[in-house]
């Protein structure tokens, strides 16, 4: 595969990591976003420990000015991207009854805007270099849907319609664009949650274990040679056969 120049967006959490990975170790140059400096920096020498060597810039993708900032600092670090993986997200949870605004606005704006405020900085450049690759990380519960979750849901199911959007588009310039939707995966932030929780949410995944993150990393990885340069605006669903629509 050729060396592209990579940007994943909340490259340093649990699945963003390990997309980190799965790229450097295809050859691509990477750079990931931070907003804390500190924790930022351990992480990076924890992958420069692995033989990754990443560079991170600060940037909140929740907002244009300081996204356009991000790439800006990424291009200059890596060169111009040719492949954007819109990972970054939160969760704000609660019954969209007590939900307040900024719950609502908080999950949108990290999860969805920031799929308009990082791609767009980057897609006048594939278009002009006819060649590209955008992936969305959404979620099973944008598919499916959610108890507690109406804000996250929301945007997760929004970054599908994004992709397929942007798909047509894009496809005569030599872009694809793609959509990720991972089940439950064993992150940090899953196995934090109390185990007779977690066995009641494995109990209803067929394979019957939650997913790893280099997982989902295969899957993003599979978009991006140019033997799939006829794969655009799908939604690859990587949930272990805990939701199966189509």
């Amino acid at each position: 595969m050729t060396a592209r120049n990579a940007l994943v967006t909340g490259g340093t959490g649990g699945i963003g990591t390990a997309i980190v990975e799965k790229l450097a170790s295809l050859g691509h140059r990477v750079a990931t976003n931070y907003r804390d400096e500190a924790k930022a920096k351990a992480w990076q020498a924890k992958m420069k420990d692995k033989g990754f060597d990443v560079a991170i810039v600060h940037g909140d993708v929740s907002d244009f000015e300081s996204a356009a900032a991000l790439v800006k600092g990424a291009e200059a670090a890596i060169g111009p991207i040719d492949i954007l993986v819109n990972n970054a997200g939160i969760t704000r949870d609660g019954t969209f009854h007590k939900m307040s605004p900024k719950q609502w606005h908080d999950v949108i704006a990290t999860n969805l805007d920031s799929c308009f405020n990082v791609t767009r900085q980057v897609i006048d450049g594939m278009r002009e270099r006819k060649w590209g690759r955008i992936i969305q990380i959404s979620s099973i519960n944008g598919q499916k849907g959610q108890y507690g979750q109406a804000n996250y849901a929301a945007a997760k199911a929004g970054m599908h319609g994004f992709t397929i959007s942007l798909a047509q588009e894009n496809a005569k310039f030599g872009i694809t664009v793609n959509t990720v939707s991972p089940g439950y995966i064993g992150t940090d932030m899953v196995m934090a949650v109390p185990e007779e929780v977690r066995a009641k949410i494995t109990a209803q995944i067929p394979t019957g274990r939650l997913g790893r993150p280099d997982e989902i990393a295969y899957a993003v990885a599979f978009f991006l040679p140019d033997e799939a340069a006829w794969i655009t605006g799908a939604n690859l669903s990587a949930n272990g056969g805990h939701y199966m629509g189509w």
